[in-house]
C-alpha cells in the first residue's frame, strides 16, 4: 500500500467528514444545486468530490463497484484503507462509480423493491464538467425549476418513472 493511500484521506476527519456529509445531503435534498467538495486529494483518477463522497458514505458494511475509468490498484487500496468498503460486481453494489457511458444501462444496478425501496444503488457519476444549464429539473426540493448539465435525458426519465424505486445519482466533476 502506498503512502498516498494512507495520507490522502480527510485531513481533519470530524470537520471534513461533517462538511462533506452536509454538502452531500444538501445536494440530495436540492436536486440541481452544485456544491464544492474540493478539500481532499484522492488518488487519480478520482475527482476530489468523488473521493469525498466515497469517504463520507462508505464503510465496512458497504460494497462499491469501481468501473474502469476510476479503477486502479491505488484507488482500490485507498478505498479499502480509508473506508473498509469492499469492491464487488455492479448488480450487488451499494455504491457505483464511473463515467456516464460505463454506467449504462441503469438496469444493471439494484433499484430497491416495494418493501425496501431504499436498498437501491447510488451512482457516483464522474463528469468532465457540471453546470447549472441544460436539463430542466422539477419536483421535490426544487422551488420552481433548476437546471443541470446532465449527459442525457431518457435514462433519467425512465429511472424517475419507477419511483419510489430506481437508483440515486451524485454527479461529481
Amino acid at each position: 500500500m502506498s503512502k498516498a493511500s494512507i495520507e490522502s484521506g480527510f485531513k481533519s476527519l470530524p470537520e471534513d467528514g461533517a462538511r462533506a456529509f452536509r454538502a452531500i445531503m444538501t445536494a440530495m435534498a436540492r436536486p440541481g444545486k452544485i456544491l464544492e467538495l474540493n478539500f481532499l486529494t484522492p488518488p487519480e483518477p478520482l475527482s476530489p468530490a468523488a473521493g469525498a463522497v466515497l469517504l463520507t458514505l462508505c464503510d465496512p458494511d458497504t460494497s462499491v463497484k469501481l468501473f474502469n475509468s476510476v479503477s486502479n490498484k491505488e484507488v482500490k487500496d485507498w478505498l479499502a484503507f480509508q473506508t473498509g468498503a469492499v469492491t464487488t460486481e455492479a448488480h450487488l453494489a451499494n455504491f457505483v462509480i464511473g463515467s456516464w457511458p460505463e454506467l449504462n444501462p441503469l438496469n444493471q444496478f439494484k433499484k430497491g423493491d416495494s418493501k425496501y425501496p431504499d436498498r437501491s444503488a447510488t451512482l457516483i457519476v464522474e463528469c468532465d464538467d457540471l453546470k447549472n444549464s441544460g436539463m430542466a429539473l422539477r419536483g421535490p426540493g426544487i422551488e420552481k425549476v433548476s437546471y443541470l448539465s446532465l449527459p442525457e435525458t431518457e435514462a433519467f426519465q425512465i429511472n424517475n418513472a419507477q419511483f419510489p424505486l430506481g437508483v440515486d445519482f451524485i454527479f461529481c466533476a
